[in-house]
């Protein structure tokens, strides 16, 4: 006989945590987010932020954890790769507040951009390397379609000006897919 397994009390605490400080970080950025509002969007006391994370910093490492989930490209048709690419990068700033909670605190905060760092050069950079002509020149080409997803996030999703946030999923494609291929495929 199998015993299911309860989720344990601290386990939703923790989730619960998470939850507002990734919604807190997205509206406040790192510096004005504060562990007490944090708490207080999660219904809990303050010190159990603290037990669960120990500090603000270490709170934040945990809420910026991100993952860009980029497809491979390998087998998808060539002259559509900036196309998908820009798509699916899109998606992902729409579907989650921690990329932009973590672009927020980039701005201000020396962690942040570390982080910020790392998440294109580890999960952007060996997508790039193995559709661009030149491997070589994957981190600068990577470092390109970066210089265009988080301009258009910071636009739209931290300045929201108007012009960038009243176009739509597929205008936004057809502008920045273009730029995105030539970064990804154009000869050296």
């Amino acid at each position: 006989m199998t015993e299911s397994v309860k989720p344990r009390r601290s386990d939703a605490t923790r989730a619960a945590i998470l939850k507002a400080a990734k919604e807190r970080f997205a509206a406040d950025g790192y510096e004005r987010a504060t562990i007490r509002a944090i708490a207080t969007d999660a219904a809990i006391d303050p010190s159990m932020v603290m037990r669960y994370y120990g500090n603000k910093e270490k709170l934040f490492a945990a809420a910026a954890e991100f993952d860009l989930r980029i497809p491979d490209l390998t087998g998808e048709p060539r002259d559509q790769l900036g196309t998908l690419l820009m798509g699916h990068m899109l998606d992902r700033w729409e579907r989650d507040d921690t990329l932009v909670a973590l672009l927020r605190a980039a701005v201000s905060h020396a962690g942040a951009v570390e982080r910020m760092q790392a998440l294109f050069a580890t999960q952007l950079g060996p997508i790039v390397a193995v559709v661009c002509p030149d491997p070589a020149q994957a981190p600068t080409r990577a470092g390109l379609v970066a210089t265009q997803t988080l301009g258009l996030a910071l636009t739209r999703y931290v300045l929201r000006l108007p012009p960038v946030t009243a176009m739509d999923r597929d205008t936004i494609i057809a502008w920045l897919g273009p730029t995105l291929q030539r970064y990804l495929t154009a000869p050296s």
